[in-house]
């Protein structure tokens, strides 16, 4: 507490505190959302396994307009990107010195998760368990991998993408939206494959939206360090200077921002509700923002046009409570709180199926595992419990692998301007890349495939062959040629 009070007591007075609380607020919605959502059954071989109750629940169709919050972050993603961009190339750093530095707070969790699983692999099936029932529990813990692969990609893609928003601001998004519009036409009437792109194009869309927020700062010069030394960046992670002494620089600027007035929030969350319902009621789309099994058509895999319309009803609702959510941060009790959620919010989204996994087999070893039918009243009471106990699991599991989430944030990749090679950058970007491949094959492989590892063999050495070369980057290795 002594340090959260000290970390709440450096916080500048002009930091976008709302930037910090939406990301506290996306991750626990969606952790509460799985979790919630889950029903536990038991296979043919009496084994316990989970899907998800939505197909049984249409009513609770609309509900996940709200429950959808991704694209919440993403937009304060790109804030804080733009932030962290904007402050390492003040001091002449290039945007492969920027990766780098980012990787360290993506990658070090994640590859705990990953060491942590595959071990336990390896250790199932020295004890003769079966390689698909293997994989099943794995991929079930490895859900929040797929989200971190779009995620990753698109921080890999922020250096040429902000110089982008730079040059031609709103511009931007707009592109992407209708690049969205064409893969979801493709879709809808073939060829399948100009959905692809909505992969990235999807979610690059609201990133962008995200600079542009960054936009709507005011000027601001250089700050001495004891001025600009918040307590964590928009993850709640050390000191990130906000300002960019170049942000506003040419009057094109104001075609950059994001519009924050009241009119412009009510018309991005009436306009975008008008649009949901036009896509979603008589058009094609699914009501639904999460995946459905069954569904033909997934809003989110890729993301659709009805996706991007929930992005701007929850940006126009977001607008619309920025003033009293800023009024309840100035509030050191309520700071304290958001501060101490982002400085473990990756490993909070990264176990928290696992937390599932383990209670699961914890109740399911002592007899104790409640199987109620979806909807029951039984199903219904048990949701309670069901919260608390795996908020407990969950909290011991932050509490032994939260300190790398920690460690990681506060590091500084400490190269210079001009130390840069050719050699590290291509490293940097093959080192990065690889990580991002083995997740997507990951994500790709199905859930009942024989993997005695848990994760295919090729995903599995590609993703410590990457974490590998980037964490000897980050040592210092290759500095100097």
């Amino acid at each position: 507490m002594g340090r959260l009070r000290q970390l709440a007591e450096r916080t500048p007075a002009g930091r976008e505190r709302y930037v910090d609380l939406l990301r506290a607020l996306a991750i626990t919605m969606v952790v509460l959302g799985h979790w919630g959502v889950v029903v536990i059954v038991r296979d043919d071989g009496g084994l316990p396994t989970g899907h998800s109750a939505l197909s049984d629940l249409p009513w609770a169709y609309p509900l996940t307009w709200v429950a959808q919050v991704m694209p919440v972050f993403f937009l304060v993603g790109g804030y804080a990107n733009a932030v962290s961009l904007a402050r390492l190339r003040a001091r002449g750093g290039d945007a492969a010195s920027w990766l780098l530095d980012r990787s360290a707070r993506l990658v070090r969790p994640t590859s705990v998760l990953v060491l942590v699983l595959g071990g336990a692999a390896v250790v199932a099936r020295l004890l003769g368990t079966d390689p698909t029932r293997i994989r099943e529990v794995v991929w079930f813990a490895t859900i929040p991998l797929w989200f971190l692969v779009a995620y990753l990609a698109v921080v890999a893609l922020t250096p040429p993408m902000y110089a982008l928003h730079r040059r031609l601001g709103l511009a931007v998004p707009l592109v992407l939206v209708a690049l969205v519009g064409l893969g979801d036409l493709g879709r809808l009437t073939g060829p399948v494959g100009l959905s692809y792109g909505n992969y990235l194009f999807g979610w690059l869309a609201i990133h962008q939206l995200g600079f542009a927020w960054y936009d709507t700062r005011p000027a601001a010069g250089p700050k001495p360090a004891s001025e600009t030394a918040p307590p964590a960046d928009t993850a709640g992670r050390p000191a990130l200077a906000e300002a960019d002494p170049s942000a506003h620089e040419h009057s094109g600027v104001r075609r950059r921002r994001l519009p924050t007035s009241r009119r412009a929030a009510l018309v991005f969350l009436v306009g975008g509700l008008a649009a949901l319902l036009l896509l979603t009621v008589p058009g094609p789309w699914p009501v639904a923002m999460l995946n459905v099994p069954g569904e033909r058509l997934d809003n989110a895999g890729p993301p659709s046009l009805a996706l991007l319309a929930v992005a701007a009803t929850q940006l126009g609702l977001i607008l619309l409570l920025r003033g009293p959510a800023e009024r309840l941060l100035r509030r050191t009790g309520p700071w304290q709180v958001v501060i101490a959620v982002n400085l473990v919010v990756l490993t909070i989204f990264l176990w928290h199926l696992t937390a599932a996994i383990g209670l699961i087999g914890l109740l399911d070893a002592t007899g104790t595992l409640p199987t109620p039918e979806v909807g029951s009243t039984a199903w219904w009471a048990w949701r309670v419990p069901w919260l608390l106990l795996l908020a407990a699991v969950l909290t011991v599991l932050v509490a032994i692998f939260g300190p790398v989430e920690v460690h990681s944030s506060g590091h500084r990749t400490g190269q210079r301007a001009g130390q840069g090679t050719t050699t590290r950058t291509a490293l940097t970007v093959a080192g990065y890349a690889a990580v991002v491949f083995a997740l997507m094959l990951n994500s790709a492989t199905p859930k009942l495939a024989a993997e005695p590892l848990g994760m295919p063999a090729p995903a599995l050495l590609a993703y410590l062959a990457g974490a590998g070369v980037l964490r000897l980057l980050r040592s210092g290795w290759g500095t100097r040629g």
